[in-house]
């Protein structure tokens, strides 16, 4: 029993997984009605005895595709996780040994395929550039965001939607910028009615960038499979790379193919069995 609710804890078999360290914690809810909510998630999260940017359930399926639910640490539910779907993808991979994989998310069906060990290829779909399909709280041109506290140094931000909101600054030293600082006010900024998740990228070449991300709910991330085709996408429409390129983490990097859809490529960990008490 936790003596601070009076509610009695839950044991539950999970998994924690990563991508690049992107850090998951992913519960099969196939065969298990085991129910969660904003509190309990966030709860979970503030115990950091298995630490997670998100926490991903997978729900019963019907057919071929899988549905999942997406939570960030606060347990504020989501709508896309790049580095999460490829970590769902290997896991079903290694449960029904099929190499391509339909998940579906509560915006969008993701198509996943096996390519090499440990690494999975994901269709993201279109981008979406509109103003109120970002969403932004009034109509203007997306893709020159100006926020009054940002623009004297950075000037103008590029926002675009890959399945959630995000928003581009292109910068000389991406590691010199204060994302601690800076993260939480963009994201919470009233342009943003959904909050938006926050990259500053530096492009090193026309094939390579490399980004410092925050991530909405979730705060400082070591990788962002999304923020990785917002950066390529709102790189590639400034002319700053072409279709292909390449998106460096600290620890690892992920492939961008970019023309009418957006592709991800990268690798994901090892598959760790936990038990979580909820």
């Amino acid at each position: 029993m936790n003596k601070d609710t009076n509610q009695f804890m839950a044991q539950i078999h999970a998994y924690s997984m990563d991508g690049l360290g992107n850090n998951f914690v992913i519960i099969d809810r196939r065969f298990n009605n085991f129910q969660l909510d904003k509190n309990k998630i966030a709860n979970l999260s503030s115990k950091k005895v298995f630490p997670f940017d998100q926490l991903i359930t997978i729900e019963k399926n019907n057919g071929k595709e899988y549905p999942i639910k997406i939570f960030n640490s606060d347990g504020i539910e989501v709508s896309a996780c790049g580095n999460g779907v490829r970590c769902i993808a290997y896991l079903i991979y290694q449960e029904k040994n099929e190499k391509k994989i339909s998940i579906k998310t509560n915006e969008r069906v993701l198509f996943a395929e096996i390519v090499g060990k440990q690494v999975v290829k994901i269709n993201m779909g279109k981008a979406k550039f509109n103003w109120d399909e970002i969403p932004l709280s009034k109509k203007m041109n997306a893709q020159e965001v100006k926020i009054d506290f940002l623009k004297k140094n950075f000037g103008s931000g590029f926002c675009v939607n890959v399945g959630n909101p995000h928003i581009i600054y292109f910068v000389d030293d991406c590691a010199k910028i204060d994302i601690k600082e800076l993260g939480s006010k963009v994201e919470n900024y009233e342009l943003f009615p959904e909050r938006i998740n926050v990259t500053f990228a530096e492009v090193l070449d026309k094939k390579n960038i490399k980004i410092n991300v925050w991530e909405r709910g979730a705060g400082l991330t070591k990788a962002c499979g999304t923020a990785a085709c917002a950066t390529a996408v709102a790189a590639s429409k400034n002319g700053l790379v072409g279709e292909n390129s390449i998106i460096h983490f600290k620890n690892g990097n992920l492939k961008i193919d970019y023309k009418n859809e957006i592709f991800m490529t990268g690798p994901v960990s090892d598959i760790k069995k936990i038990d979580l008490e909820i």
